[in-house]
């Protein structure tokens, strides 16, 4: 026989798994649980995605719950936004969402101990202190751990308002600590949504129409049932007619062929011998309730080739254009300029390309549902799921397996709705897989963009005036009132889409990965023709902005993001002699509440760009895990590299060009930087986003250094296809 303490100690270590011992916890709050001998169980609300929220999110409760890191074991948490809160994963949200009611679940377990400790000892509450999972009454002598007071605590009212700690006495935020579930990871256990099984458990795969603007004819699924291990093939549709979508529902394909079977193998062979007959979709009406009131939409039913789709945006970029934002005069700073500097960017629709294909497990009967997989926002899909299958929300369970990536990506639930649908429909458990190329040509996509950038100089060369005009399918990328905005004195922002039935979605850093690409790029060129050195020169805007502010609705804080831009230019030795072999590119962007600035410095290998080593400073506040959040800037920047180099998507006729890997071009491993170097400002202020913010600034840092290696200024995202022109593959 395992005795309790010892199961305990293996919890610890991850060698058991903690519901083994599930009956020997004492609750105390919706996140923490502690066992009599003092191991402390911290939920997870936040799906994780490998932005390390299931360490950094429990060590803010540890850190308020005074408690020994080593005694914590960590556990996803239900979906569950009474106990847990909203449990969103994305915006860069989480830590900053999250820190202070963590803090103070923390604080109110730890108070919740000290009162059950004074009662039991008979001692007055103020004399009561703790540290590090134990509790102290000096003047008796008196001691114990929180697992000899956890059982008293339970069912006790939760107090409100206990004071916080003083930021300079952490000891468990601001320490480097392993990712809890890393050995799990490296050593293969089940953590996935793939990973998951039910018994009884059916594998499902849509086969949705090749090209976007087409649709369901007819299909004949006879040779596919003939196949070994088949069980059904059928086809349901996603939404009703009349159905209002939400803000994070969406729909690809609507009317769905489904073939289900026992195993993937088999369902992808059937899948293989179907006769399906396609048709143009024509024109649809969308009803969409998010964001507002309900309202129609019209989605067009042209089959788009990408060459139509840039010269539709040349198009557009003539005509006229919202107004977002305007200072000053700049039609007049423009008619009296010396010298006017216009350059055009574009980028192309980008694939998140998951390291795990979509899927999701459902288990749907008259009664109740049971779904089980990758989601980044459960609490906004739950409603959808409900209205759907026509189920009480309490009668939906939802269970949160960790992603094998996110992006925005999974922020979208329609695959955990087609499982439903399927499940219905099957009358079994069900798991729906998407292949690489199902995921690959379903949408979701990063939107397509341009920008035109013009800047009005005197005859000293003086910045007088600064137009954006940006747009494109189906959404422009312009944040009007972000950084020039508010450092000249005439400004003017504008935007415009065109409709499209390719569907787009959050992609890291939503608009502000082209935005800054763009933005960072011509701040560049503009410092160049103004005889000033780059990062000089956007100190300098940025002192205007700060002592001479334009306008009211300036989102950034001038002095954090001069910050970042000299603490980049201090570590990365710029204008340093040993650093004149690279061909060096700054970058500096603010978003999602943080700042983020590169330097990049670039080689020619055989004609081709390498990134050779990166230099990155970042002000996100107080910093929960260094050693994390160095990992997570570094990763931003090799995404950011690879994207801007190679990344692109294509479509012909509605088709989309690149379905896998062998097509669409990625970063390779020995395209890397050798190193990244990455620095944090050191600052008491509440956390802000660190997911997103470090990737915009990459495109423009790179961008500004191939200028450097080649003497040419690329203007076409992927920009090694520009230089290289050949094929993105």
């Amino acid at each position: 026989m395992i005795h309790f303490s010892s199961l305990a100690k293996l919890a610890l270590e991850d060698k058991v798994d903690a519901s083994l011992i599930a009956d020997q916890w004492s609750e105390l709050t919706g996140y923490i649980k502690i066992t009599k001998d003092n191991v402390i169980k911290i939920l997870n609300p936040n799906p994780e995605f490998g932005q390390n929220v299931m360490t950094s999110l429990p060590m803010i409760v540890a850190e308020e719950l005074d408690v020994d890191w080593k005694n914590v074991v960590v556990e996803m948490g239900p979906h569950d936004s009474v106990k847990l809160g909203p449990q969103f994963t994305g915006g860069s949200n989480s830590i900053r969402m999250y820190w202070k009611p963590l803090r103070e679940a923390g604080a109110a377990a730890r108070q919740m101990l000290m009162e059950a400790a004074a009662k039991s000892w008979n001692v007055p509450l103020e004399e009561i202190t703790t540290k590090a999972g134990s509790i102290f009454h000096e003047k008796s002598k008196k001691s114990g751990k929180y697992g000899d007071f956890a059982h008293l605590a339970v069912g006790a009212p939760i107090p409100k308002g206990v004071k916080l700690k003083n930021v300079k006495d952490f000891n468990v935020v601001r320490t480097s600590q392993k990712n809890v579930e890393g050995s799990k990871i490296v050593s293969g256990k089940p953590l996935f949504g793939l990973d998951y099984k039910h018994e009884g458990m059916l594998i499902a795969m849509i086969h949705h129409p090749p090209g976007f603007g087409m649709k369901l004819k007819s299909f004949d699924a006879t040779q596919s049932l003939k196949m070994p291990g088949i069980k059904d093939v059928f086809q349901i549709k996603l939404y009703d007619d009349a159905y209002a979508q939400a803000g994070f529902d969406t729909r690809t394909f609507n009317d769905l062929l489904v073939v289900v079977g026992r195993n993937t193998w088999e369902v992808m062979n059937a899948r293989k011998k179907l006769v399906v007959e396609w048709m143009p979709a024509g024109d649809i009406k969308d009803m969409m309730a998010g964001r507002g009131e309900a309202r129609e939409v019209i989605v067009p039913g042209e089959l788009e080739t990408t060459e139509r789709q840039y010269q539709k945006m040349l198009e557009y970029a003539d005509k006229p254009a919202q107004q977002l934002r305007k200072d000053g005069d700049p039609e007049a700073a423009f008619k009296n300029a010396a010298k006017i500097i216009e350059r055009t960017y574009t980028g192309p629709f980008l694939a998140h390309n998951c390291m795990e294909p979509m899927n999701f497990f459902a288990h749907v009967t008259d009664e109740k549902a049971l779904l089980v997989g990758p989601l980044q926002a459960p609490g906004w899909t739950e409603p959808t799921l409900s209205k759907i299958l026509k189920l009480p929300a309490d009668k939906i369970e939802i269970q949160m397996t960790r992603m094998g990536g996110g992006f925005g990506r999974r922020a979208y639930g329609h695959y955990l709705v087609e499982a439903a649908l399927i499940s219905k429909k099957a009358k079994a458990p069900v798991k729906l897989i998407y292949s690489r190329e199902d995921d690959t040509t379903y949408g979701i996509y990063r939107p397509m963009y341009t920008a035109t950038y013009r800047a009005a100089l005197d005859a000293n060369k003086n910045l007088t005036a600064f137009h954006v005009k940006g747009g494109g399918i189906p959404e422009h990328a312009i944040h009007a009132n972000r950084f020039p905005a508010g450092a000249v004195d005439n400004y003017l922002a504008e935007g415009w889409q065109i409709a499209s039935n390719i569907t787009i979605g959050a992609f890291r850093a939503p608009r502000s990965n082209f935005n800054a690409a763009a933005e960072q790029s011509f701040l560049d060129e503009l410092a160049e023709a103004m005889g000033k050195d780059p990062i000089d020169f956007r100190l300098e805007l940025l002192k205007k902005a700060k002592e001479n502010p334009v306008g009211k609705n300036n989102e950034y804080d001038a002095d954090r993001y001069a910050g970042v831009l000299k603490l980049v230019k201090e570590k990365s030795g710029w204008g340093s002699p040993a650093n004149k072999k690279f061909n060096r590119g700054v970058a500096a962007y603010f978003c999602h509440n943080s700042y983020a600035a590169h330097v990049v410095d670039m080689v020619l290998k055989d004609g081709e760009p390498y990134v050779e080593r990166v230099c990155s400073a970042i002000d996100c506040g107080i910093v929960i895990n260094p050693d994390a959040s160095t990992n997570m800037v570094q990763g931003a920047v090799v995404d950011g590299i690879g994207n801007a180099l190679y990344g692109g998507l294509t479509h012909k006729d509605g088709v989309v060009e690149q379905n896998n890997f062998h097509k669409y071009r990625i970063i390779r491993m020995h395209e890397a930087p050798k190193k990244v170097e990455v620095h944090f400002v050191k600052n008491d202020l509440d956390p802000t986003g660190l997911g997103e913010p470090p990737f915009p600034p990459v495109f423009g840092a790179v961008a500004n250094a191939l200028y450097k290696a080649t003497g040419e200024r690329y203007y076409r995202q992927p920009y090694a296809v520009e230089l290289l022109n050949k094929p993105a593959v």
